[in-house]
């Protein structure tokens, strides 16, 4: 069976992505968590991962260690992963790299945490423009492909990338236009994302850069998390 290595739950944003699109297209697999620790993970994960990172599959002797070639790995082996139009699967291609790659105010300012509910003290003018962005793709691929998901009519890798933003736009109350924000709360919505954040509620343990993210950028309004205040 495969075997997909991830960390915390609430926080680790890159374990979510095959996770969830395992989950959601019912891919077999067995759940290896290796919570995070202070400081550098890199030795310890490296008894599983060669990059010492998260997320990381196996299956079998294979291993692949970067969340976006476990998504083609799987595109090799499963339909469903991208869209069958090969105009969709393209754009969905380009939308999940520029993820993958891109959007470095959001993930310094927006750390997934997601467990709490934080109030900004700002929007700066580099996080404003990551969220146009993301409105102004997530509208253009809904509009383009038809929707209920971003290019097809049901969840795909290029989804399941995104799929931390919504747990940050839950957690941060991230403005975005209308359609973006009715996808947002569609992914939130799905069983594999409620189990994801129904376990990381019951996380107990803390990673303090993570905790010291909250206070760095906004207010924490609440702590939903097991032994929160």
């Amino acid at each position: 069976m495969l075997e997909l290595y991830i960390a915390n739950k609430n926080y680790s944003s890159w374990s979510l992505r095959p996770w969830v699109l395992m989950r959601e297209l019912r891919i077999a697999f067995a759940e290896k968590l290796i919570a995070f620790a202070p400081g550098s993970n890199w030795q310890a994960f490296r008894a599983f991962s060669p990059t010492g990172r998260v997320p990381c599959l196996h299956d079998g002797a294979t291993v692949v260690w970067d969340s976006l070639a476990i998504a083609e790995y799987l595109a090799e082996r499963h339909a469903g992963i991208w869209p069958v139009d090969p105009a969709a699967r393209a754009w969905a291609r380009c939308a999940a790299a520029e993820m993958h790659s891109g959007f470095a105010t959001l993930r310094e300012h927006c750390s997934m945490n997601c467990g709490v509910r934080i109030r900004l003290a700002q929007i700066p003018p580099d996080l404003q423009r990551d969220l146009d962005r993301i409105g102004e793709l997530w509208t253009e691929g809904l509009r383009r492909f038809g929707g209920p998901f971003l290019a097809a009519g049901s969840f795909g890798a290029v989804d399941a990338y995104f799929a931390p933003v919504a747990f940050r736009v839950q957690t941060y109350a991230l403005p975005l236009p209308p359609a973006a924000g009715a996808y947002a709360e569609r992914l939130l919505a799905l069983a594999p994302m409620r189990e994801w954040y129904a376990a990381a509620l019951k996380e107990t343990w803390r990673e303090p850069d993570h905790e010291a993210q909250i206070g760095r950028y906004g207010r924490l309004l609440q702590d939903l998390r097991e032994g929160g205040t």
